[in-house]
């Protein structure tokens, strides 16, 4: 099928039926049409018969119902009394209220194409089951999960729309257009479901939900919906079944005409977010951690350095190159969805998050001179080194630190991202060779360590570890305690 899905369905209907679709077009062409447009609600079509030119029409049921003063039932052409009309409306809420899209058929003889004639005769009602994809239940509920707001907008008929609506986890009866033209921007933005709706009506609830604070991500796919793409922070076309001009106005084109794809594109922009902020917590802190460290040094060594400047850019290179080019490939965290979304304009350096990058930068200063302190008394090569060895242990360990701000770094992330442990071991094995290998001591201005030292600077550097778990940990305690009911 290539065109509109309601269009190839009442083509297969047609075929259901017996008609043979290709003789009924050769007996009647096409000469004009009236193109479908969401302020009427229906198309016609007209056509050259031997008698005369007929109209036919299709569209919403009910305002078929409006238009047409007659109705083609068992016992013949009837016209439409009132009890008629209260009968095909109640058979028109009954199918609605299934979940089918509701479509009245109509014909007519027209004196003049295109223009619609004054007597149609309505043939029928038909039913079309448009069901939602069965990820899209699962999809939405994730959007919740993640202080996702999401409101349904269709031209269906409200109840068609509430049942759709509530049958993929969105609560509420659909507001109609009139109800939209009446109502303030507040209420607006508290309604879920929308149904009737016109152009002019999309672009307003876009516009309604922007001044109120909201971030409006708008999908849709035809010649009516890009207005209201336009006006929304992102607009979201469908590839496939988008129109041009829709795929033009949007910012974003989903390929597999999928909301799913929506929701993995927020989880993948959330993940993207959390690692250029794991990046920056641990590059700040590295950077806060030697500035306080060789400024202490400087002062309390009385003239010693406490690292050489080679050492320091071996750090700049080695220690937080690999390793921090890992923490941007890091998996999502497992609670990424069930977060509330970043204010528009927040920063990634808050007051709070200096605040922790400033204390661990000032635990790994007093960890290296504590360690350069310790190899003093074997002279300042040694002492040099083992703070050298002890600064790029303590960039390792607060890798780990900053995988997770909240939860615990022996969580579900620890073994996950192979090429960080990789990085890691890369670079455990670099200092070792700057640290024993001759060549490498010439150039650093390295002596050799024992094995004790090795544990000694692992011991040191392990400290902002615990110190952060036993913050992190404090953290989750309080948040508990808030979030326990009352009784």
């Amino acid at each position: 099928m290539v065109g509109d899905p309601i269009e190839g369905a009442l083509v297969v209907l047609a075929a259901k039926a017996g008609l043979d679709v290709a003789s009924e077009r050769a007996a009647a062409p096409r000469i004009a049409e009236i193109p479908f447009d969401p302020g009427l609600r229906y198309m016609a079509t007209f056509h050259r018969t031997v008698a005369g030119t007929r109209a036919c029409v299709k569209g919403a049921a009910d305002v078929l119902l409006d238009l047409a003063t007659r109705v083609r039932t068992e016992l013949g052409d009837v016209e439409l009394t009132r009890p008629v009309r209260t009968r095909l409306t109640a058979e028109i809420d009954r199918l609605a209220h299934r979940g089918e899209r509701v479509l009245a058929v109509a014909i007519g003889d027209a004196s003049v194409a295109p223009e619609l004639p004054a007597d149609l005769l309505l043939l029928g009602l038909i039913g079309v089951t448009d069901p939602p994809r069965p990820e899209a239940a699962d999809a939405i509920a994730e959007c919740k999960a993640a202080g996702i707001d999401v409101k349904m907008i269709t031209g269906d008929h409200p109840t068609t729309a509430t049942a759709v609506a509530n049958a993929v986890g969105i609560d509420g009866s659909a507001l109609s257009g009139t109800d939209i033209e009446r109502l303030g921007d507040e209420s607006l933005t508290q309604a879920a479901v929308f149904a009737r709706v016109t152009p002019e009506h999309k672009i307003r609830i876009v516009r309604a939900l922007r001044r109120s604070g909201h971030v409006v991500a708008m999908t849709g796919d035809g010649v009516n919906d890009a207005p209201a793409l336009k006006g929304a922070d992102i607009g979201v076309a469908m590839g496939r079944t988008g129109s041009d001009v829709a795929k033009e106005a949007a910012a974003m084109i989903l390929t597999d005409d999928n909301f799913a794809t929506i929701v993995t594109a927020v989880r993948h922009g959330r993940t993207i977010r959390d690692n250029i902020v794991k990046f920056v917590r641990f590059q700040v802190s590295t950077n806060v951690a030697a500035i306080l460290a060789m400024a202490a040094g400087s002062v309390l060594l009385a003239g010693a350095s406490l690292m050489t400047p080679l050492m320091l850019l071996w750090v700049n290179v080695i220690a937080d190159g690999p390793p921090a080019l890992a923490l941007g490939l890091e998996p999502a965290r497992p609670g990424v969805m069930r977060e509330p979304p970043q204010r528009a304009g927040a920063q990634i350096l808050t007051g709070r998050r200096l605040g922790w990058i400033t204390a661990a930068g000032a635990v790994m200063a007093v960890g290296t001179l504590a360690a350069f302190g310790l190899g003093s008394p074997r002279g300042v090569p040694t002492a040099r080194t083992l703070a050298f060895t002890t600064f790029v242990l303590f960039q390792l360990v607060n890798l780990l630190n900053v995988r997770d701000e909240r939860g615990s770094a022996f969580g579900p992330l620890l073994v996950r991202n192979w090429r960080l442990w990789a990085a890691m071991a890369s670079v455990v094995v670099l200092q070792a060779a700057a640290v024993h290998l001759p060549a490498a001591q010439g150039l650093f201005g390295t002596t050799a360590l024992r094995p004790v030292d090795w544990l000694v600077a692992l011991a040191i550097a392990s400290s902002v570890l615990w110190l952060e778990e036993l913050r992190k940990g404090f953290l989750r305690i309080t948040r508990r305690r808030r979030t326990r009911p009352c009784r």
